[in-house]
């Protein structure tokens, strides 16, 4: 059974945990382009949505928007 969205962290070796962590960052980057007031996301913004950077095994959407 798949995690609850949001929450998935991506265990290595886990193919299927790692197609479900590559999915929800796709979602939240569409979400962040369709609130974007601009014609595109800065590098900044792109980051901070991917959690560049945020400690591993972090969820999805832990970070502030």
């Amino acid at each position: 059974m798949a995690p609850p969205l949001g929450t998935a962290t991506v265990a290595l070796g886990d193919p299927e945990c790692v197609a479900l962590a590559e999915i929800e960052l796709c979602g939240e980057l569409i979400i962040a382009a369709s609130a974007v007031d601009g014609e595109r996301l800065s590098a900044d913004r792109i980051d901070e949505v991917l959690r560049v950077g945020a400690p591993v095994g972090v969820p999805v959407g832990a970070v502030p928007r």
